[in-house]
């Protein structure tokens, strides 16, 4: 009953879309269904040189045998997810919960509003107002949207069943620990929870169920908009040490600091994570762009992550070494 749960361990742009694309085709996923808030969240990853860049369908579409679901819990923008469906081929594949809420072109204007958008930093896609309206009840489902009739589902129904019958099941979360509406930066925050709890409930599965929490951090903080950022580098700092980053959904430059001890101790802490993700070693250590293998590391880059797993006392099982989904070194086995 192999279930596990990917979130983000900092302020989103960890790279989870890597490392879920990852998952989903070395682990041969049966179904991989997303949480989270909405289309403000973007993944992107590297295959073969081809970049793939999401908003609404799980990062785990490369693996054609893996069939894609969006939990109950999450908003959708229909224009979207049509506009997905169609460039990545998944009409026979995917599938919405009939209870997922609905993003309106009303909801974007709203979103759009200068007091929101230069308060908060929003992403105008709709999602914070919509989260709103579907807690005073007011709120439109994918079950009232007739454009969705041939790919709803009782998500919680179809990945319990899975489990049932000892399928594999990964579950993707979106943005990060410290963007929480509840255990974030309030208010420079998304408009829900997105620890691993709330992923789970956004899906529709009880936390017995769960195998294996990866929370993905990192090798440097990065964060899009306003709020805290302990250890903030000024623009110049960041850009000469290759940390400049453009945000996936709103092309903004993301904000960069050195890898934070005390937050990730307190994401582990919040999410129950039993392991660890490293995403982009490489830019902070050249010398181990693509390397695939621990033993070629080099004992700087391995002393880094051995701090990281003794300070955090959390096993790094997976190290993202390049931008290619493969440029990963896995240690499960060896971690077990």
């Amino acid at each position: 009953m192999p279930c596990d749960v990917i979130v983000g361990g900092f302020f989103g742009d960890e790279g989870k879309g890597k490392i879920i694309a990852y998952l989903s085709l070395h682990d041969k996923v049966d179904i991989a269904v997303r949480g989270g808030v909405g289309p403000n969240a973007g993944h992107t990853f590297v295959i073969n040189n081809n970049i793939y860049k999401v908003r609404m369908v799980p990062s785990a579409l490369l693996n054609k045998d893996t069939t894609l679901m969006i939990g109950a819990g999450v908003v959708i923008d229909p224009k979207v997810l049509f506009d997905e469906i169609e460039r990545f081929s998944l009409k026979d594949r995917i599938f919405v919960d009939k209870n997922c809420g609905i993003i309106t072109d009303a909801h974007k204007e709203r979103d759009r509003a200068k007091d929101l958008k230069e308060r908060i930093g929003t992403t105008a896609s709709g999602s914070g107002p919509a989260n709103a309206d579907r807690a005073l009840r007011i709120l439109s489902l994918a079950k009232d949207v007739k454009e969705l009739s041939n790919y709803l589902k009782d998500v919680s129904d179809e990945v319990n069943t899975l489990l049932d019958r000892n399928g594999k099941l990964l579950i993707e979360g979106t943005q990060g620990t410290f963007l929480s509406l509840y255990h974030g930066t309030y208010p420079y925050v998304t408009s829900k929870d997105v620890t691993a709890s709330a992923i789970c409930s956004d899906i529709g599965i009880g936390p017995k169920r769960v195998d294996n929490i990866m929370i993905v951090f990192k090798s440097y903080v990065t964060r899009v908009g306003e709020g805290e950022l302990r250890g903030e580098l000024s623009r110049e700092e960041a850009e000469k040490r290759g940390w400049l980053e453009i945000a996936t959904v709103t092309q903004r430059v993301r904000r960069a600091a050195p890898f934070d001890f005390d937050l990730a101790k307190r994401a582990i802490r919040l999410n129950s994570a039993t392991e660890i993700a490293l995403t982009k070693l490489d830019i902070l250590f050249p010398e181990s762009k693509k390397v695939r293998e621990y033993s070629r590391l080099s004992d700087r880059a391995k002393k880094f992550i051995e701090e990281i797993e003794d300070r955090l006392n959390v096993n790094v099982t997976l190290i993202g070494t390049g931008e290619d989904v493969f440029d990963i070194i896995d240690r499960r086995n060896e971690k077990l």
